[in-house]
């Protein structure tokens, strides 16, 4: 395995390990990326099996021990939470920028462990893309919100914000369209996972710091490093 896909493999992983454990510390009551419905009956059993499985998972991925098995726990537990919580609120999602981007964190990390399970890579390709292209799209609509997220020491924060929504949006193109361009395919998935590991280390790891009791900075972190650890498993699973 080539040391991106491998460090993919590793933060994937990672990001469900402590997804999980915030599952069960918050009882499933969680802002950002949800996974345990909060109208399930008996709602703490299941939050707490969730997230069970959520480490569970990852620590199998991360150790390659029963790996396919944990990656097929992992893409169960997101597409259950796609129909049980996601679908449910399509409607808010069309017209809320933060509902839509749950919406398709939740499609992308089910993507990821499809990959990692060798289950359907074509579609799996093809949603990851296409979420991409969404995540662009929304960067475009609210520029000078997601430049008040970038360090102030950053210059020139709306471009950056520009700058990023673009980018999502070309490498979500370069990787759903279907023509035989396998390196520069690989190439955008690498340099997009790049881009995730960036505001990892640049972005979130700062904001985590500043609020290390904050639940919502830590869940926010560990989803951007679950998208970079997709982009880059992408980057080898898909185009092989």
């Amino acid at each position: 395995m080539n040391p991106l896909a491998w460090a993919g493999r590793w933060f994937f992983a990672s990001a469900m390990v402590v997804l999980g454990i915030q599952n069960l510390v918050y009882q499933g009551m969680l802002k950002g990326l949800q996974v345990t419905p909060e109208w399930l009956p008996a709602h703490v059993f299941w939050a707490y099996l969730m997230g069970a499985v959520l480490i569970a998972g990852g620590v199998s991925v991360a150790l390659n021990v029963k790996a396919q098995l944990g990656a097929d726990a992992l893409a169960l537990l997101f597409l259950a939470s796609l129909l049980l919580l996601r679908l449910p609120r399509l409607g808010e999602a069309i017209h809320n920028t933060s509902e839509r981007t749950v919406l398709f964190e939740t499609i992308v990390c089910a993507c990821g462990a499809c990959l990692l399970g060798n289950r359907g890579l074509l579609i799996a390709r093809v949603l990851i893309g296409i979420s991409m292209i969404v995540f662009g799209v929304d960067h475009l609509l609210i520029p000078e919100t997601i430049a008040k997220l970038i360090p102030a020491w950053m210059p020139q924060r709306v471009f950056l914000a520009w700058f990023t929504g673009i980018a999502l949006i070309a490498a979500g193109v370069c990787i759903v369209i279907p023509l035989r361009f396998g390196d520069s395919k690989r190439l955008a998935a690498r340099l997009l996972g790049l881009m995730f590991f960036l505001w990892v280390v640049l972005l979130h790891g700062p904001r985590v710091a500043a609020h290390p009791h904050h639940p919502n900075e830590w869940n926010s972190a560990f989803v951007a490093l679950a998208m970079c650890g997709v982009a880059w498993i992408l980057s080898k699973k898909a185009y092989r």
